[in-house]
């Protein structure tokens, strides 16, 4: 019984070290401070999409998605996503500096994929951060696994924050999207990987 008893203490003791260790390191960043866009995130660059659509849906994995409103940004938007592993680094940061205009959280939803035509199963949660800077407006887009649907959003509307500063958390990790307008340079290709607060977009 006592034998037992100190295995699962021992397996539990693991698993919360094992989480804080990981999932809830927060490394120092230098933060590459300018005019440009650093990277909101950790983890490896999965698409770089444009558009001039209102809005645009964004797929997580196989059977998830979102749908962005891209016109809060500009008419013309360049959307990054970004892949995070269990592995990465959890926590969100701002691209430039600059007010928070607005905050959205919608906290996703399972759908009935006979009752809707389209193929996908789940619609994540997601929280919208749109940041109004001196050269206009990016949007950072926390966007939640099926296994982890906990963000967390540190900043609220109308706080100033500066460049590569913390503004949200993604337990276990999952995907950051990032909406600039078109006009910005974006120099990162598809696969790269980067590091939030440090890579310059």
């Amino acid at each position: 019984m006592w034998f037992v008893l100190a295995v699962v203490t021992f397996v539990v003791l693991a698993v919360v070290l094992f989480y804080f260790s990981v999932f809830k390191r927060d490394p120092l960043r230098s933060v590459p401070r300018g005019n440009h866009l650093v990277c909101p995130t950790d983890g490896r660059v999965i698409s770089i999409a444009h558009t001039s659509d209102r809005s645009l849906q964004v797929n997580k994995g196989s059977f998830g998605r979102i749908t962005a409103l891209c016109s809060d940004v500009a008419a013309d938007c360049t959307l990054v996503s970004i892949m995070m592993t269990p592995l990465d680094v959890h926590f969100q940061r701002a691209p430039i500096d600059g007010v928070i205009k607005k905050i959205k959280h919608s906290p996703g939803k399972f759908k009935n994929a006979v009752l809707n035509r389209d193929w996908a199963m789940l619609e994540n949660e997601k929280n919208e951060i749109l940041i109004e800077g001196a050269q206009g407006r990016v949007k950072v887009i926390q966007i939640a696994g099926i296994l982890a649907r906990r963000i967390k959003c540190f900043v609220e509307e109308g706080q100033v924050v500066q460049q590569g500063q913390k503004i949200g958390f993604i337990d276990i990790g999952s995907q950051v999207t990032l909406i600039v307008p078109r006009s910005r340079t974006i120099s990162v290709l598809p696969g790269a990987r980067v590091l939030g607060g440090e890579t310059i977009l």
